[in-house]
């Protein structure tokens, strides 16, 4: 049996359609059930529609409180009965009712080398610093803002003069394989 995934995301959707075409391609042995999103109308919607994968929006301001919107994405979510839950640019930090219910099966991609510059401004943080060197890490979600273990890390220099958009599409090229990659080894059950 594939491994059922739910793919959160909020924008563009690369990462997701990373997945869909690697699950297409038999490169993972994966269903994608469906596709969530915070955002309405983002392009990651529209690329699920286009795959027959189902989609859902659980949008923060439909509800009264982040407790609540939480509790609902959890819900919605667990309804699905994914064996992994993947954000894939999903800008949300995961509460602790949704984190604790799929404890250990949240996988998240990250646009630096954790534990290095975590948070929402990675790319813009590790130019500010300098570094010469940066990447993405696949990691396991926990309570804390990327923080959870790490289960893959992919590295790329930083060009001299590159600007931050630049080095972000170059840092997505490289995330793209190593989410494929690291999903399929943890559902082939070799972390």
């Amino acid at each position: 049996m594939p491994a059922r995934l739910v793919v959160l995301a909020s924008g563009s959707g690369t990462l997701l359609q990373a997945l869909i075409d690697a699950a297409h391609a038999g490169d993972l042995d994966a269903e994608i059930t469906a596709v969530g999103s915070d955002v309405p109308d983002v392009t990651a919607l529209a690329r699920a529609e286009a795959a027959g994968i189902p989609t859902f929006v659980e949008a923060p301001a439909s509800y009264a409180s982040r407790a609540e919107w939480n509790s609902a994405l959890t819900a919605r979510v667990r309804s699905l009965a994914p064996d992994w839950v993947v954000s894939a640019g999903f800008m949300r930090i995961l509460g602790a009712e949704f984190v604790d219910a799929f404890s250990g099966r949240i996988v998240n991609t990250h646009p630096a080398l954790l534990p290095a510059f975590p948070g929402a401004h990675a790319v813009r943080d590790a130019l500010a610093y300098g570094v010469r060197v940066t990447g993405c890490t696949v990691h396991l979600v926990d309570h804390g803002v990327d923080t959870g273990p790490i289960l893959s890390q992919r590295a790329i220099d930083v060009r001299l003069g590159e600007s931050e958009a630049d080095l972000h599409e170059r840092i997505k090229q490289i995330e793209r394989p190593l989410l494929v990659e690291t999903l399929s080894t943890l559902i082939g059950g070799n972390p």
